[in-house]
């Protein structure tokens, strides 16, 4: 990935992304040459692994990994009008672009076909994803037997983590008052996570 210095995101960052993602494409290399499935990731960082499960109807966890997977994960992202820029009524050289949050992690892939690592896994999902919810939703809310079945038609996945390579691009490479524009035109466009992610992050 091409990462100037001003898009590079420091550890801290690139945790709170994994940690907080919702879905990420997950790409393998086989014999038959590129495959990827989107599926919800829980990122372990005590252990520096992604924790899913595959539909067990999906052919992607049978075929054979050549080197390492991929994950692409990403955070927020937005069109970025150069209108918005203070730079557009000084001089008029700017151009339109793209500000977003992505992380490549790069790793060995594990399956799991064992429903007692499932249901970790889906329990573990479950809870991230129905934190703070007013009546949340809980695995122990189905009937177990209905559970039992649920379970035996998925299978695990994990991807133990050897390098991340992540690029946060949200304009940190702009004058003030360009940050300042982009913030109030993506906030004006409805594109609130961006415009935190803008001001979050700005120099």
């Amino acid at each position: 990935m091409y990462v100037p210095a001003h898009f590079a995101a420091d550890d801290e960052a690139v945790h709170e992304l994994l940690a907080r993602h919702r879905a990420a494409d997950l790409v393998t290399m086989t014999p038959d040459g590129l495959v990827a499935t989107m599926l919800p990731f829980i990122y372990d960082r005590s252990r520096n692994v992604l924790l899913g499960h595959f539909a067990r109807n999906n052919e992607h966890w049978q075929q054979p990994v050549l080197g390492d997977a991929l994950v692409i994960v990403r955070g927020p992202d937005a069109y970025v009008s150069p209108a918005w820029y203070a730079s557009k009524r000084e001089h008029g050289r700017v151009v339109p672009t793209w500000n977003y949050i992505t992380a490549h992690v790069h790793g060995t892939m594990t399956v799991y076909d064992d429903p007692a690592w499932v249901e970790n896994v889906v329990r573990r999902l479950s809870d991230l994803h129905e934190a703070g919810r007013a009546e949340p939703w809980s695995v122990d809310d189905a009937p177990e037997k209905f559970v039992s079945g649920q379970l035996r038609a998925i299978v695990g996945v994990e991807i133990a983590i050897k390098r991340i390579e992540a690029k946060f691009k949200l304009s940190q490479n702009r004058p003030e008052a360009d940050v300042d524009g982009v913030i109030t035109g993506l906030t004006a466009d409805g594109e609130e996570a961006t415009a935190t992610a803008v001001a979050q992050h700005r120099r």
